[in-house]
């Protein structure tokens, strides 16, 4: 029998094919420079092969980090023969560089969310935010996945995009869809942590992981139940009808009845940017052993201003800042401004908390990719039939992989999510 491939080819060649055909590369970017805390984690071997001939299956998962390995566990664990594909090694792109802050709280406060989706459809996200948070953990544990998973609080500070008053009010209408949280005066604040700042948001049922032990867990888990995972494999091109989808991945094709990009920061050429941009960030690691203040084994701290800063402690002692983002997408200047900016972050994460050493050990920079609402994109990519994207941009990265792993087998089931709406390509 001839692969769907040839079959399309020569359809297209003959003009008997009346779905409509089109053709995408996927995008080989420089994710990350520098050294990051998570490169030389422990436990991240995956299973791999090579790809040496064509073959047919239910999904193909183009991208092998934090996304990809959610979507393979999903999908496996629902009987999808599920293969996976990555021009790289797995989980040394986007999630290398992550600094795994999982937190439910998104980029956009719910107040301004509100201003910019409506009342009802921001209450839906943060709370849908807020159930995947918990999933991410149950499930983590529930698996029995070693990743460094950490329960913690998250103190969000008032800064110059959002000061005292409006952390109050952005607080009661947290309160009143039922999230938890309570607002720090400042005396209060100063008198608890040491900050001199004139008001925060207090949060619980947050958490840390080690990123790439993480994917690589549920990578496993995911070859277990079936998946199988090809790396490197470059895919070249992309042909989507409505009878299925073929990948092109020299020499060899790919038949699949659906196709899901988890490709971070690296977009199809073709899925729409709108309300999207690639921007920069950088972050730096203590080594072992730091001196900081013990509060911050069991806290998360952000700011409400632009740029942010956040920091957080992980194994062995180390605390880890980063922010400084910039609206650059260029890796050469990412790389230029490495020294500079990660100065920069020392002395910010120094006057912000007392009693805190920074003598960086390690230094990253890396794409970040943000949208204009704070929420991902999880919906089928407009033109390519049977496609589908997850771009799960902001600050929570992770936290949207796992709601992409609910989302989208809704849709290859037929019977799409209630929230599904919330996340769709902006028109």
């Amino acid at each position: 029998m001839l692969l769907l491939a040839s079959r399309l080819a020569l359809d297209r060649h003959t003009n008997t094919m009346r779905d409509k055909i089109t053709t995408s590369a996927t995008r080989h970017e420089k994710l990350l420079s520098g050294r990051s805390v998570w490169q030389r984690s422990p436990g991240v071997s995956v299973p791999t092969r090579s790809l040496r001939r064509s073959l047919k299956v239910d999904v193909a998962i183009v991208g092998a980090g934090i996304s990809g390995a959610f979507m393979a566990f999903a999908l496996s664990r629902r009987s999808f023969s599920v293969a996976v594909f990555d021009g790289r090694e797995p989980v040394t792109g986007s999630t290398a560089a992550s600094t795994a802050l999982l937190q439910f709280e998104i980029d956009v406060p719910l107040i301004k969310l509100r201003e910019k989706i409506g009342h009802a459809k921001a209450a839906r996200a943060w709370l849908r935010s807020y159930r995947a948070t918990q999933d991410l953990v149950k499930l983590v544990r529930s698996e029995g996945i070693h990743c460094g998973l950490e329960r913690r609080n998250t103190l969000y500070l008032a800064g110059n995009h959002l000061g005292s008053r409006a952390l109050k009010h952005e607080n009661k209408a947290r309160n009143r869809l039922g999230l938890p949280g309570q607002y720090l005066t400042a005396a209060i604040l100063r008198e608890t942590f040491g900050i001199d700042r004139t008001g925060a948001i207090l949060s619980p049922m947050s958490a840390v992981a080690d990123p790439r032990r993480l994917a690589a867990g549920l990578l496993r888990k995911s070859i277990e139940q079936g998946a199988r995972l090809y790396s490197p494999a470059k895919v070249r091109d992309v042909w989507a009808a409505k009878k299925g989808v073929v990948l092109a991945l020299d020499p060899n094709y790919i038949e699949a009845r659906h196709c899901i990009f988890c490709t971070g920061y690296e977009l199809l050429d073709t899925i729409p940017k709108k309300g999207t941009k690639i921007t920069s960030s950088w972050a730096i690691s203590t080594p072992p052993a730091a001196t900081y203040p013990s509060w911050l084994d069991d806290t998360l701290v952000w700011e409400a201003s632009r740029p942010y800063l956040y920091l957080r402690s992980a194994t062995h002692g180390r605390i880890i800042v980063g922010g400084e983002d910039e609206d650059i997408d260029l890796a050469t200047y990412r790389v230029r401004s490495l020294a500079s900016k990660s100065v920069r972050l020392a002395q910010k994460a120094e006057r912000l908390i007392p009693g805190l050493k920074m003598e960086p050990s390690l230094r990253w920079t890396g794409a970040f990719g943000e949208s204009q609402d704070g929420l991902p994109t999880i919906d089928a990519v407009p033109g390519l039939p049977n496609c589908y994207a997850v771009l799960g941009f902001g600050g929570n990265g992770t936290i949207y992989s796992i709601l992409a792993s609910q989302i989208v087998p809704s849709f290859l089931t037929g019977r799409p999510d209630r929230d599904a709406d919330l996340f769709r390509f902006p028109i």
